[in-house]
């Protein structure tokens, strides 16, 4: 099988963490690239003792840490010489424990894995998740809109956004009633599926919001491969269902965390 084959399945949830990890479609995007690139040239090679998804994290992450300085000197200083929000952000947890946080919260993997991933071992990658969790639980509290047709998942969603300490504003079971809860009041995150009760799009919902105002926006979707086709702008947040509830939390954290926060685009 060639190294293509090997990593095509896994190549759309790579890109996914590197974005979560970067902040940034373009600069996660561009690692995953490299990687790939040093891989097919020879100059990095899958570790043979690791699974292929392990191995091919195991090299983003060799590639990430060799360049890595380029990214936490990225956007530190505005055009007015001051830090800019997502910054800060970014600023406030450590490279290493947000690794370790995303590698197990969002990509799936156990800490044994993420300690292979990361050349550490289980009780390194214990302490950086909780360093990172107690980071991202330190972010201010906002206001949600869940846009989701299925009463039970709604439910669901809506108890580990509370437990977070953020308030739910609306549900949203089709595209209209998410625009029209946008209308009343307009949140600080949205958590979106894509097929909706009465067959309108989850897509379209989020483009008619972010048409009018800047908000992160969380897909949670059963359907991935619409999204992560490298087509077009994609989102740097996207969970599969069946959903892990420590995914979904992982997710609202770092998108809050790497937005910045301004709300409005128009009126």
């Amino acid at each position: 099988m060639s190294l293509l084959a090997r990593l095509a399945p896994h190549l759309p949830y790579v890109r996914r963490y590197a974005r979560a990890l970067t902040g940034d479609q373009t600069t996660g995007d561009h690692y995953v690239r490299v990687a790939l690139e040093a891989l097919a040239a020879g100059e990095r090679v899958l570790e043979a003792n690791l699974t292929p998804r392990v191995a091919l994290y195991h090299v983003f992450h060799a590639i990430w840490l060799s360049t890595g300085a380029q990214l936490e000197d990225r956007g530190q200083a505005a055009e007015d010489g001051a830090p800019d929000d997502a910054s800060r952000r970014l600023m406030r947890i450590a490279p290493r424990s947000r690794q370790a946080f995303l590698l197990t919260a969002l990509e799936g993997f156990t800490p044994s894995e993420a300690a292979q991933i990361l050349g550490t071992d289980f009780s390194e990658i214990e302490r950086l998740i909780g360093e990172a969790q107690a980071e991202i639980d330190a972010e201010l509290a906002t206001e949600v809109l869940i846009i989701e047709d299925e009463p039970v998942i709604a439910a669901d969603i809506e108890a580990l956004v509370t437990e977070l300490g953020h308030t739910v504003v609306d549900i949203a079971a089709t595209r209209t009633e998410a625009v029209d809860a946008i209308n009343r009041r307009t949140p600080g995150l949205v958590l979106a599926d894509i097929q909706l009760a009465d067959g309108s799009s989850g897509i379209d919902a989020v483009k008619d919001i972010l048409a009018r105002f800047d908000v992160p926006v969380i897909f949670i979707t059963a359907f991935p491969e619409r999204l992560l086709t490298g087509e077009r702008p994609e989102p740097t947040f996207l969970i599969t269902k069946p959903f892990q509830p420590e995914t979904v939390k992982a997710a609202i954290g770092q998108a809050l965390f790497f937005h910045p926060r301004s709300a409005r685009k128009a009126a």
